[in-house]
């Protein structure tokens, strides 16, 4: 029953990220997509109150803009979608915000499930 609650709590906290991915080609609108990723972060962090997943979706945040700009920058990725300041989707800095509090999840749950 452990493994299954293991699986149960990773599972809950990297569905979304697949839904978040999912639903990019759908909405073309990156104001309305960046609303509702802004959503799904307000609403993890509510359920979970643990101030650390907060400072994981803030430097999450920003140091994706940061990672990805120098990839632009590079030439190594571009977007067609540049909706913030003009070099990538408004939207992607939150998906990678959320991602990283998702991989935060998944660690505290791997490590009550080790220990």
């Amino acid at each position: 029953i452990e493994r299954i609650l293991l699986v149960w709590r990773i599972a809950a906290n990297a569905l979304p990220v697949v839904l978040m991915i999912l639903i990019v080609p759908a909405i073309e609108n990156d104001y309305v997509l960046t609303a509702i990723y802004a959503v799904v972060i307000i609403i993890a962090l509510v359920i979970n109150q643990d101030r650390k997943d907060r400072v994981f979706v803030a430097f999450g945040f920003v140091a994706s803009f940061i990672a990805e700009a120098l990839f632009i920058s590079t030439g190594v990725e571009t977007f067609e979608r540049k909706t913030l300041f003009g070099l990538m989707p408004l939207w992607l800095p939150f998906l990678w915000a959320y991602i990283f509090f998702a991989l935060r999840r998944a660690v505290l749950a791997l490590e009550t499930y080790v220990h």
